[in-house]
Formats: C-alpha cells, sequence, structure tokens
C-alpha cells in the first residue's frame, strides 16, 4: 500500500514538472509572437495566465516547504 502511494506521488510530481515544462516554452512562444506581431485577445489572456499561474506555483511551493521545515 505505501509502494503504491509513494508511485502516485511520483507520477504527480511529474506531471506537474511536465506541466510546468509546457507552459513555459508556450510562455516564452507567446513572448516572440507579441514581438512580431499584436496578441490576439485569446493569446493576451494565456499570456498572463501563464505568468499568474507560475507566481501561484512558487509562492504555493515556498509556502509548503516553509511548512514543512
Amino acid at each position: 500500500m505505501i509502494a503504491l502511494v509513494s508511485l502516485l506521488e511520483n507520477i504527480h510530481e511529474a506531471s506537474v514538472l511536465l506541466l510546468l515544462l509546457c507552459s513555459f516554452f508556450y510562455y516564452r512562444h507567446l513572448k516572440k509572437l507579441k514581438r512580431e506581431r499584436k496578441l490576439s485577445s485569446f493569446e493576451i489572456t494565456m499570456f498572463i495566465l501563464t505568468q499568474l499561474a507560475y507566481l501561484l506555483w512558487a509562492g504555493s511551493y515556498l509556502l509548503l516547504f516553509l511548512d514543512n521545515h
């Protein structure tokens, strides 16, 4: 039972890492597009949401880290 929980935690951490990596590359893509042309309203929304998501993730990670120590 403990091994299954450990496996699920590892899968969860890997999925979070993959989502962060993909959103980082999408953010960089949008940043490049912003230099080339005006972004559409959807692209502007995604540009802002990716920045907000990174701030929320970093803040929550920091709070969890400080809570454990």
